[in-house]
């Protein structure tokens, strides 16, 4: 667990770790790096780099947080990868679905893998849990498709490193929408046109829209201004 500098949640847990490529938006992946770090400075967890990683010990933190949270679930890898035992996935649900104080936010891109574990009814879907499916390019948009199909009950879009245009978007049952640019050394260019027609489109759907950041070598002095505001919306949390 960890304090998260990402503006759209509030502290990471990571009861899984390690990854590996299967899209364009993985290129640049910033776990891959920060993994690297941790391991040469010493950090058990990822003694092993970005090499998929189980955390079973992982599993009791959230009942130790005193006050409610907004979590991002495995910042650090994908709780869907098809290496992950399904019984362990169920068994981070379970703690999800114990600790109704807080909302727990799940990203992936491996929307078959998700889709699939959910028609099998491995997964139960909390009111806390939101699942997300990442949405970087045009040619990833049929991942949206797959999350609408499931059983979540709040779904969202991250769409960053936002890399095409996504015109024609299909926002039906998607409760939130995040774009941000990509960002570190050789960051790929985003337009502005990109990001203000998927605006467009939120506010026809009536979907939160949540822009993150320009990205860019410097990503701080870019900021996250669109045409001279912040939009910083969230869907709602419902955790009555």
């Amino acid at each position: 667990m960890a304090q998260s500098s990402i503006e759209w949640t509030e502290m990471t847990w990571n009861p899984t770790t390690g990854c590996n490529k299967i899209s364009a938006g993985c290129k640049f992946c910033y776990a891959e790096v920060m993994s690297r770090r941790l391991k040469a400075m010493g950090v058990e967890k990822y003694k092993n780099g970005f090499e998929l990683a189980i955390h079973e010990s992982e599993l009791h933190t959230p009942y130790e947080w005193k006050k409610p949270k907004i979590v991002f679930v495995n910042s650090m890898s994908d709780l869907f990868h098809k290496d992950v035992p399904v019984k362990f996935i169920q068994k981070v649900f379970k703690v999800m679905k114990e600790n109704p104080q807080h909302v727990f936010q799940i990203l992936t891109k491996r929307a078959d893998v998700l889709l699939y574990y959910d028609k099998e009814g491995w997964l139960e879907w909390t009111h806390n849990i939101w699942m997300g499916v990442s949405v970087e390019s045009e040619k990833v948009m049929k991942r949206i498709d797959l999350l609408r199909q499931t059983n979540a009950r709040t779904k969202f879009l991250s769409c960053e490193p936002l890399i095409s245009e996504l015109p024609n978007l299909n926002l039906k049952s998607i409760d939130w929408v995040i774009v941000g640019g990509e960002s570190g050394r050789t960051p790929r260019p985003m337009k502005k046109e990109w990001v203000m027609d998927i605006k467009a489109q939120c506010k026809k759907a009536n979907v939160a829209f949540f822009f993150k950041q320009w990205g860019g070598t410097n990503k701080k002095k870019k900021g996250n201004l669109l045409n001279g505001r912040k939009y910083l919306e969230m869907p709602e949390t419902n955790l009555a």
